[in-house]
């Protein structure tokens, strides 16, 4: 099970949120019990027009299960990151995803 999460920043060239939200993110993963794979990322420049660079983030998490990824948005450490950081994002985009086979 794939969780993709795109964060657009209220303010993102300011150097202060970007270093508050990228640990408040990291936090939060280094204490998720039930997050498998974690990835944090940037929009690199756009190479073709197909690319989508307008987020300021992205989040990449992998789960054993649906289930394990609806825990981890009860526990604490996700609840705790979101009331840390909402503030500093303008939006939120989610893609969740379960494999083919």
């Amino acid at each position: 099970f794939a969780h993709t999460v795109f964060f657009w920043l209220n303010n993102p060239d300011d150097v202060q949120d970007r270093t508050a939200f990228e640990n408040s993110l990291q936090k939060f993963l280094d204490n998720s019990g039930y997050a498998k794979t974690k990835f944090i990322g940037k929009p690199p420049k756009a190479s073709r027009d197909v690319v989508d660079g307008s987020f300021t983030y992205s989040l990449i998490v992998t789960f054993d299960s649906a289930e394990a990824q609806q825990a981890y948005q009860d526990e604490a450490p996700h609840k705790l990151f979101i009331e840390e950081s909402s503030s500093l994002w303008s939006k939120v985009i989610v893609y969740d995803s379960k494999g083919v086979n």
